[in-house]
This record gives structure tokens, sequence and C-alpha cells, in this order.
């Protein structure tokens, strides 16, 4: 048993005594749910970043990183990091204040509404079900790439893995474990990219041959590969994909279930406000690095197939054993992680939102493992009859929230007028669009052009239905007093010694951001320029690359 496999079964044992530890702790609702409602800063930030990479952000999109997409997923997360800003101040911290259990309760009470709570929890079960599939995939790849058993056994062990781990723990060891699991996969994947940047030269020389790198044009370049062999014509077009889907997926982390509900366990709301901070620029700093991670590997090989496991090729190839067996510990990380905290969302919306049980622990606890038991074998089974598609499956699943509960969330704080009869019908038209305009895309019925992404179509369609229906119906006076009564800032919040600590996180956040800028420029975009001029310029090409970066 070679290093790589000892490695990964180490992992998985501390991620399951991780989680016998938690579920021994479980004794309340709260504990299961919501992990007792007292989880610090670090915590909440640990398991918004592990919750949301999951193996997309190291296999799916390292793929498209590595294929010549890599800029695009920067722009892109550049814009969708914001969300994390904007969803903690005017989403996340009024969804604390409600001390829901999950946020389809919190729409159920806003809106008095049996049937807005049991519509989103419905969604909850679609579309996680389906990132869940997708998370199963990834890291059954990971498994089979680096021990060689089948992709069937794989698929096996990942799920009884993640199965068995979250039907114990709930929340308590999800959000252990996903901050264990964030602070690994983070520091390995700094670690990893000094290495390969070494392997292949140095940074300076990496970028100037990735500038002319004939292989795949335009790897660097601000708008990636586009063109007859890319998914996008022209630069426009790419970088309209990449703005449109940045801002689908800021929403997506701002009023999302598996990001929302992660405040629901926070000990305050300047715990949700830090964490925020610090996740939208970490999110941003660490897609930074496995973006580069992943384009640069291209120099040593271009042809990895399938393109998506070109980290782990890279963690086998291009950097040293130890470092090699933690980064491929940090890709399954991300994947477990993201697996339970999928499952434990569908398990609960199952129990407390679809069939509404009585608040009663042991029987509520019971059907709720039930449910997430019946859930993951209804995944194992369509992960074992369908091709794998880790990228796009999470590109229609994710967003899928934006589109459905982008609006209704937002409003449900802050419009007087939004009606139960308006968040009802607008959620039912968002779901309908997004999910009918993407089925016929993958049937190849249609192509949709980029402007009328699924997306940007879906929530325009949510919206425009909440207006309609609200301006025809009434608003309650419950609605009126429960909305008021979460605009009331409780006394505890006020402490002026944890305003001050709250507002340093936003100035560092500020900063890191200008410095982040600085070095892009510095390190970035000038030494791809002078490459630029270098390559057309047949006298300087012929220079050596000191003296061609002195012209």
């Amino acid at each position: 048993m070679d290093s790589f496999t000892l490695a990964m079964l180490a992992s998985v044992c501390v991620y399951l005594g991780t989680g016998w530890y938690a579920g021994r702790r479980v004794r309340h609702l709260d504990d299961y749910y919501v992990a007792g409602r007292n989880a610090p800063t670090l915590l909440i930030l640990g398991t918004l970043i592990a919750s949301f990479m999951s193996t997309n952000g190291f296999i799916g999109e390292a793929g498209m990183s590595y294929s010549g997409h890599g800029p695009l997923i920067v722009i892109m997360t550049g814009v969708n990091c914001m969300g994390y800003i904007i969803g903690a101040l005017f989403f996340g911290r009024y969804l604390r204040r409600s001390r829901a259990l999950t946020v389809p309760a919190f729409f159920g009470a806003r809106f008095g509404s049996r049937r807005v709570q049991g519509l989103a929890g419905a969604s909850i079960v679609v579309g996680l079900s389906g990132y869940l599939l997708a998370v199963t995939w990834g890291v059954a790849l990971v498994i089979t790439q680096i021990t060689g058993i089948n992709e069937t056994l794989a698929i096996v062990l990942v799920w009884l893995s993640y199965t068995l781990f979250t039907l114990y723990s709930g929340s308590k060891g999800v959000i252990l474990t996903d901050t264990l699991m964030f602070l690994l996969f983070t520091s390995v994947a700094v670690l990893a990219l000094v290495f390969i940047i070494n392997a292949n030269g140095g940074w300076f020389a990496s970028v100037t041959a990735l500038a002319d790198f004939t292989a795949k044009p335009d790897l660097i370049a601000w708008h990636g590969r586009v063109g007859a062999d890319s998914n996008w014509q022209t630069p426009g077009d790419a970088l309209l994909w990449a703005l449109i889907l940045g801002v689908a997926w800021g929403v997506v982390v701002a009023v999302s279930p598996w990001q929302s509900s992660r405040y629901l366990m926070a000990r305050s709301e300047h715990v949700v406000i830090r964490s925020a901070c610090g996740a939208a620029i970490t999110m941003l700093l660490l897609y930074l690095v496995t973006t580069f991670c992943a384009i640069v590997v291209n120099l040593s090989n271009p042809d990895i197939e399938p393109v998506e496991s070109v980290i782990i090729w890279a963690a086998m190839n291009q950097v040293p054993t130890v470092v090699g067996a933690l980064l491929v510990c940090g890709i399954l990380a991300a994947g477990l992680s993201s697996a339970s905290t999928f499952l434990s969302l569908v398990g609960f919306s199952i129990s407390n939102d679809i069939l509404r049980l009585p608040e009663g622990n042991v029987r509520q606890l019971r059907v709720t493992r039930w449910a997430m038991l019946a859930i993951g074998l209804i995944v194992i089974t369509l992960a074992l009859a369908l091709p794998s598609d880790i990228f796009w499956i999470t590109y229609f699943a994710g967003p899928l929230f934006a589109s459905s509960w982008g609006a209704v969330a937002f409003m449900s704080i802050w419009s007087r007028r939004i009606t139960e009869a308006g968040a009802f019908w607008g959620m039912t038209a968002g779901f309908v669009v997004n999910v009918g305009m993407n089925l016929l895309a993958i049937t190849d019925l249609v192509q949709w052009p980029v402007i009328m992404d699924p997306i940007l179509v879906g929530g325009l369609a949510s919206l425009a239905t909440v207006l309609a229906v609200s301006s025809v119906g009434e608003v309650t006076a419950e609605e009126v007093d429960y909305r008021e009564a979460l605009h009331r800032l409780p006394a505890e919040e006020a402490d002026p010694a944890e305003v001050r600590r709250t507002q340093g996180w936003p100035k560092a956040m500020i900063a890191v951001g200008l410095a982040t800028m600085t070095l892009l420029y510095v390190f970035y975009a000038r030494p791809y320029e002078q490459a630029n001029k270098n390559t057309s310029d047949p006298v300087a090409r012929h220079l050596p690359l000191d003296h061609a970066h002195e012209r």
C-alpha cells in the first residue's frame, strides 16, 4: 500500500473519528440541526469555505482552468465572493435572528405558510441531491486515480464514508470536520503551488512560457481560450458568461441553503459578519492558487485525460510525496465535507420542512436519519447508473437556488409588499424556468445564447412573478409583525467592544484586497504583457530572458 493510499485512509479515519466524537455530544435537536447555535468565527468561516469548495473547485473547475478557461474562473470568483458580504449584511444576520432550524423553516415562519416552507424544502432535496451526486463522482475519481480500484467500488466507499458520518453526528460533526479540512486543503494548496511553479522553472519563467504556449493559445489571457474549439466564440461572450455566473453564484453564497444555513449556527451576528468577510477574501485567494496550479501543469503535461484529474496528476508527479499525499487528502476532505453538508441539509428539509413533524427529539431525529439514508441510496444508484459530469451538474444544481430563492430571500427581509402568494409563485417560477431551460439545453433541443443563461432568465422570472402576484394581494398583519421583529437589533449585539472587533474585519478585507490587486499587477499583468511584446518582437525573442525584461 503506497503513501497516497495510506494518507487517504488516515484522513478518512480522522474524519469518522471526529464525527463519532461530535455525535456523542448531541443532546438536543438544536445540537443536531444547528450545532447548538454557539459556533465561533473560525468554525463558521471553515464550514462556509469547505462546503462551497467541494470537489468542483479542485476537480471540475481545475479541469476548466487546465483546459484554458482559468481567467474566467478567477473573474467569476471575484464577483461571486461579494455575495458573502451582501448575504451576511442583508440576509444572514436576520436569518440568525429568526432562530429557525432550517432556511425553509424561516420562509415558512416569515410568510406564515406551510406551502412556502414545503416548496423551499423540496427545492433543497432536488438541488442538493444533484450537487451531492457530482461530489460523489468527484471524490470517487480521486480514489480511482490514486488507488487504481474500479469506479464502482470507489463510489460505494465514498457513499459509506459520508453517509455513516452524517447520520450520526449531524451539524456538530459537519462544522468541526469542515474547519479541519478547510485548514488542511488551504495550507497544502499554497505549498503545492510553490513546488509546481519551481518544477516548471519558477514564477516569471512559467508566466513567459504560458504566454507563448502554442499547444493551448491564450491560456493566461484575460479571456482564456475562445474560438471554434471553445465554449465561447469571442472574448465578449466569455466575459459575459463569467459575469453572469459570478452574479448567480454571488446570490448562491448569499442565500443558498448550504451557505446561509451556516449562519444559523453562529454564536452571534458579529460572528456572521466576521466569517463572511473572512470567507470572501479566503475564497478569492484560494481560487487564485488552485487556478494557477492547474494552468501551469500544462508546461509539464498538456495532454492529461480526463482534464479533471490535473491536480491529482500534479500531486503524484510534481511535488514531494508527502506534500502530494497531503494535497490528495485535501481534495478528498473538500469533497467529503461538502457531501456531509448536502446530505444533512436534505435530511433536515425532508423531516422538518416537507413532512413538518412535531418537534420531538427522538422521533424527528430518527426520521431525519432515515431520510438521509433514503436520499443517499438514490444518489448512489444514480452515481452507478449515469456517466459522470462533475462540472456541468454542479453548475446546474448550485445556481438553481439563485433563480428560485434569490429575489424571495432578500425581499423577505427588505420588502413591505411581498405577499405569501408572491413568495410561493416567485419561487415556483424561478425553479421551473431554470430547470426547464437547462433540460432543453442538456437534451440539445435548444442552445441558449450567453445573455439568456437559465440562471439569469430564471431569476428575472422569479422577480417578475413576485412583483406581479404581490401587487394584487395583501400582506397580513402577522407577516408585518414578523418582519418588523427581524429588524429589531438584539441588545447583546450592541456591545461596543464586539462592534469594534467586527469593524476590524472589513478593514482587513480591504487591505488584503488592495495587496492582492497590487501583487497580481506586478507578478501577472506586467510579466504577461512583457512576454507578449517579446513574442511579437523578432529581436527580443532571441534575447536571453533577463535582457528581454530590460527591453
